[in-house]
């Protein structure tokens, strides 16, 4: 009787996390996004998007200690933070080099299937780098396209003042 009831339960709990994550499928679209930590570049010159909306990494490797990124889709509020985002190769290794401003860059429809064939690119203003590789952003960019709502492959990148992004949010939730 017990193994039979444990099977029951297990069931249940199998069926509601199913419904759970179809749920989630079909998420409201003022759902707030979020990416789990901010990691630097890898691979230098690496595109993100397409068309227009396409953009070029920086030429070398960053790594970064952490960081998160939530970006409401309906108020266009973003809020961002990376922690020691520094260089992870070259003369300037462990340090920002000349970079001490950055914004973040959601980059939404990265395949651009929606729109035209060009990804949309958000910006938020430009922040400073500290030379410990410390930045911050929270505030409201206003209503974002409906393109950063409606498709699922969506980006969020922190660059250079000159555009080149160099870390980006990772493990979207």
């Amino acid at each position: 009787m017990e193994t039979r009831l444990l099977r029951s339960l297990v069931v249940s709990g199998l069926a509601l996390g199913a419904m759970a994550i179809g749920q989630g499928a079909n998420a409201d679209a003022s759902d707030i996004v979020r990416w789990q930590t901010v990691v630097g570049i890898i691979q230098g010159n690496n595109v993100v998007g397409t068309g227009t909306g396409a953009v070029t990494g920086g030429p070398g490797p960053w790594s970064a200690l952490g960081g998160h990124v939530k970006v409401d889709p309906i108020t266009g509020h973003v809020d961002f933070g990376v922690s020691g985002l520094v260089f992870a190769g070259g003369n300037a290794i462990g340090g920002t080099g000349a970079v001490r401003q950055v914004k973040g860059t959601l980059v939404c429809d990265t395949d651009g299937s929606a729109s035209g064939g060009s990804s949309v690119l958000v910006d938020t203003p430009l922040v400073e780098l500290d030379d410990q590789g410390d930045a911050r952003f929270n505030g409201n960019l206003g209503a974002l396209p409906s393109v950063c709502s409606s498709e699922p492959d969506i980006a969020f990148l922190i660059r250079t003042g000159a555009g080149r992004w160099i870390a980006n949010g990772a493990v979207l939730r």
